[in-house]
């Protein structure tokens, strides 16, 4: 068990201590031949946040720290219902970057040692959310221990594809992308990251019920240096170490099925202006997983879990009510 008083000082956090239950690092070590050194050891910086009966594990997506999840958290992690596990992957955030490249599969296997390593054991216990490439591990992780879920959300992801380029994002995603690489002043590179998550017309909108009558971009913008004040510098090798996680990733869509009939709820939920994951890949998702429940934003960006917070939070709730009920179901 690691206690609250084990994690390094260094290691600040996003989220409301009030609800947090536990945090530390979780330690992770891969066998692989690499150079002289064949001992590769790396790990997962974690938290769980409240003491509710319901497990659910998020997932986040490519070079972006759990933090990212923070209206999520906020939300289900105040709630008498729902205990909360977040974590960094490899190569982010308060993780260790071992050396790459990685695969979506490997990372999925650094989940499986977090599960074990925090008891999060049994059997149809736990719901997963992943989103961009945390839906992509997402995929890995059902495929590998799918008997342990209840239910699983694929949030603006992709089933990769065997072609050469499936998984790249749109041209003008990836101007913006150099951008951010380039620009060496963390806060300048805020507008090219908001224009990747969201579309143009809702960031200049006003922010509902805000008593500054505040635009989204200027909330968004604010949301951002808070993430960045605290932190990790990312390290070149575990930025390009995801991508290529991201790049390489493929499940079939006979692995894609044989997840949607081994778990009781798959919800797939997309944008429709999206430029980072085209909604496209989505609807192939939908189209390999017969059984699932599929919803598409309007007016909707990649950042789909904070442009609609409320909405997104809605339906998760009732993608975990469902695979209860069909889990209950299963069972007379």
């Amino acid at each position: 068990m690691v206690s609250l008083d084990d994690v390094p000082a260094h290691l600040k956090t996003l989220f409301d201590p009030a609800t947090c239950t536990r945090k530390g690092l979780c330690p992770v070590t891969h066998i692989r031949k690499q150079d002289h050194d064949p001992l590769e050891s790396h790990s997962l910086y974690f938290e769980i946040h409240g003491k509710g009966p319901e497990k659910v594990l998020f997932i986040m997506g490519m070079n972006t720290p759990c933090f990212s999840w923070s209206p999520q958290v906020d939300h289900f992690g105040k709630s008498p219902k729902y205990t909360v596990l977040v974590f960094d992957n490899r190569g982010v955030g308060n993780s260790d970057s071992p050396r790459g490249p990685y695969s979506t599969s490997q990372m999925a296997e650094d989940v499986v040692v977090l599960l074990d390593f925090v008891g999060w054991k049994e059997e149809r216990s736990v719901h997963l959310v992943g989103c961009s490439l945390g839906g992509m591990i997402s995929q890995e992780l059902a495929y590998k221990i799918p008997e342990r879920f209840i239910s699983l959300s694929l949030a603006v992801t992709t089933p990769g594809g065997t072609r050469p380029f499936t998984n790249f994002p749109s041209w003008e995603a990836l101007k913006l992308l150099y951008k951010v690489t380039v620009e060496p002043d963390l806060e300048k590179r805020i507008p090219y990251i908001l224009s990747m998550g969201f579309p143009a017309k809702w960031l200049e909108e006003k922010v509902e019920g805000d008593p500054d009558g505040r635009t989204n971009r200027e909330v968004q913008t604010e949301l951002y240096k808070r993430r960045m004040a605290v932190t990790r510098k990312q390290t070149p090798g575990g930025a390009l170490s995801q991508m290529l996680a991201a790049l390489t990733h493929y499940v079939s869509c006979e692995r894609l099925h044989h997840i949607s009939r081994s778990i009781p709820k798959v919800f797939i939920v997309t944008g429709d202006e999206d430029m980072m994951v085209s909604t496209k890949h989505s609807d192939r998702i939908k189209d390999c997983m017969p059984e699932a429940e599929f919803y598409r934003f309007k007016g909707t960006g990649h950042g789909v879990h904070a442009q609609y917070v409320r909405q997104f939070n809605e339906l998760l709730e009732k993608t975990w009510e469902d695979g209860k009920s069909r889990l209950e179901n299963s069972k007379q």
